[in-house]
C-alpha cells in the first residue's frame, strides 16, 4: 500500500517537474503592444489562424500586427530561443530571440531590420524592436 503511494507521488512530482521545466510551450502577451506569442518548440501542435492548411505548427506571432508570422524555424540555446518568422504571405521574414527573464516574463527582441509592422490608419508602421511579454496562464 505504502508502495503505491510513493509511486503516486513520484509521478506527481515527476509531472509538475516536467511542467516547469518546460519554457518552450506557451502562450506570452505583450499588454501595452497588445501581441501575442503562441509557440510549442517540441512539436508542431499549433493550428497557425488562417494557415490551418499546412497543418499544426511551432507556433505564431499575431494579435496588433499585419498578418499572422508563423515560426517556421528556431533553435534553442539554454535560455533563449531564436526563432525565425514568416507572414502568412511567405514575403517576409524576421528573426527574433526570445529571453526566459523570469518565471512568467519574456523579451522578445526582433533581429537585424524590423520587418512585423502594425497598421496605424492608412499607413503600416514597423513595431517596437523590443517586447516585453508576459506568460499567459493556462
Amino acid at each position: 500500500m505504502h508502495l503505491r503511494h510513493f509511486f503516486a507521488f513520484f509521478a506527481l512530482v515527476l509531472c509538475h517537474h516536467t511542467h516547469a521545466g518546460n519554457p518552450w510551450k506557451l502562450s506570452l502577451t505583450d499588454p501595452k503592444e497588445k501581441i501575442t506569442l503562441t509557440i510549442d518548440l517540441h512539436e508542431e501542435s499549433i493550428e497557425v489562424p488562417g494557415m490551418e492548411m499546412f497543418g499544426p505548427m511551432n507556433g505564431y506571432l499575431g494579435g496588433n500586427i499585419y498578418g499572422v508570422w508563423a515560426v517556421t524555424s528556431f533553435k534553442i540555446k539554454k535560455d533563449k530561443a531564436i526563432l525565425r518568422l514568416s507572414n502568412d504571405l511567405g514575403s517576409e521574414t524576421q528573426e527574433a530571440e526570445l529571453t526566459q527573464t523570469s518565471d512568467s516574463t519574456y523579451t522578445l527582441k526582433l533581429l537585424g531590420s524590423t520587418v512585423v509592422k502594425r497598421a496605424e490608419g492608412r499607413k503600416l508602421h514597423k513595431i517596437t524592436p523590443t517586447l516585453k511579454m508576459i506568460r499567459n496562464q493556462d
